[in-house]
């Protein structure tokens, strides 16, 4: 008898059927949801507020995570004062007791004042809030810097005191109108060069006194050569007949009313300098022994420790140890390391008002006879290059002032023979094998 075929496939169908809803149940079994756990993370402040501050319009979001509550709530506002004045009210209503803000430009200094006595402030490093390409919103910026206050993820960058913030304003505007005046400085130098007047190849600083003075005689019609030379004043006089002919020159109307108007433009802003030098003055009498303290270091002058004042401030309790403040000032190497390799070490640009006159100073140390920094300087030129050099006694010199605030003591040099006493020893073979390399036979002898 011959099977049936349409029988034949109908029961293979049924039983493939039922296999395969055994497969499925077996893996449902398999695939059944666990217990959820809940994963508790950490609330370190209740009620937080996060702030997205722009030029014109400020995004507010309030975090709160308490017993039983999840709550978030937004607002927009402006950034006049009375909106200000608005937000703050609307934060103290919300029970707010921590607002974090992100550092941006000169636009969260408004913010910062209205809410300094009302509220724990914190300003956020950019880096450390940046949000992802595509899911960025101003409010959803507030909202994610509000949460990362709360977790305690934020570290606070360090914003100074009124007074030293007053400071800073004065110290930097200061410092932008001597590099305006150096612009004008080197104006100043290429008309001369166009009139063929040689005198920047002569005199190290023709704005200095004996060049102002040849220059505003040019200005007035002088132009004979031996009575320019004559103005020459100090250790310049020994270069009199140098300076005769690099005064000689084709000055035209044209050059002198160019140099007229430039050197009316550094004389002005020399005014406005030393009024500035004079209120920087009177608001760093408080400050003296910090000044003082600063002023002591090789290579910094009073001018430089005004900055340096105005720029770490002197409460030295902000920074832990001086590493972190060489790490905040930017003068310590980078570390960037990815699968145990080391990379670029490179330094951050870091505070680029502390940065310059720390390197400044660093270059002025290394000058001084007979100081620490200089032997600290060759020391490290010789196998590292200049550059490296100068920032590593920069660095010094930032953990010498740093400890000298923190301490109170005063300033002692270790001296230039430093690493020679250290390791005398190892000194004393080195220059007895170069003996030996270069024929002698040495005998050494302990000193009476």
């Amino acid at each position: 008898m011959v099977p049936d075929a349409g029988l034949h496939n109908e029961l293979s169908l049924k039983l493939a059927h039922r296999a395969g809803e055994a497969r499925r149940r077996e893996y449902a079994k398999e695939a059944s949801p666990q217990p959820v756990r809940e994963v508790t993370v950490d609330v370190v402040h209740a009620r937080c507020g996060g702030i997205d501050v722009h030029q014109a319009s400020l995004a507010v979001c309030v975090s709160i995570k308490e017993e039983g509550r999840r709550e978030t709530h937004k607002l927009r506002c402006g950034t006049s004062t009375a909106e200000l004045l608005r937000m703050s009210d609307w934060l103290r209503e919300q029970g707010v007791t921590h607002v974090a803000m992100e550092a941006t430009g000169v636009y969260w200094k408004p913010v910062w004042h209205v809410l300094e006595n009302q509220f724990h402030l914190l300003l956020a490093n950019p880096l450390q809030v940046k949000a992802l390409r595509g899911r960025k919103t101003d409010l959803k910026d507030g909202e994610r810097i509000a949460d990362f206050l709360q977790h305690g993820l934020l570290q606070g960058s360090f914003v100074p005191p009124p007074a030293i913030q007053q400071l800073r304003d004065l110290t930097r505007s200061r410092t932008v109108l001597k590099q305006e005046q150096t612009r004008i400085g080197n104006r100043i130098l290429k008309v001369l060069e166009d009139a063929n007047i040689k005198l920047s190849a002569v005199m190290s600083d023709v704005m200095g006194v004996s060049g102002r003075e040849m220059l505003r005689a040019i200005v007035q019609g002088e132009c004979d050569a031996a009575k320019l030379a004559e103005m020459a004043r100090g250790r310049l006089r020994g270069k009199i007949p140098v300076l005769q002919q690099a005064a000689t020159g084709s000055l035209n109307e044209h050059h002198r009313f160019l140099l007229e108007q430039w050197l009316a433009m550094w004389d002005e802003l020399g005014v406005r300098v030393a009024k500035f030098e004079e209120r920087i003055e009177e608001r760093m009498r408080p400050f003296e022994p910090a000044v003082k303290a600063w002023a002591s270091l090789p290579g910094i002058e009073r001018v430089t420790a005004w900055t340096l004042v105005a720029e770490m401030g002197v409460d030295m309790s902000q920074f832990p140890t001086a590493a972190h403040a060489a790490s905040w000032a930017a003068l310590c190497p980078g570390q960037e390391e990815s699968a145990g390799k080391q990379h670029s070490g490179r330094t951050r640009r870091g505070n680029v008002w502390l940065r310059r006159a720390l390197t400044q100073a660093a270059w002025a140390a290394s000058f001084t006879k007979g100081s620490y920094f200089k032997a600290l300087y060759h020391r490290l030129a010789a196998r590292r290059g200049k550059k490296r050099a100068i920032i590593a006694v920069a660095h010094s010199v930032l953990v010498t002032g740093y400890m000298l605030l923190w301490t109170k003591r005063e300033f002692q040099d270790l001296g230039a023979d430093y690493f020679e006493r250290i390791d005398s020893h190892r000194l004393t073979r080195r220059l007895v094998k170069r003996l030996e390399r270069l024929g002698h036979k040495v005998s050494l002898q302990p000193a009476a």
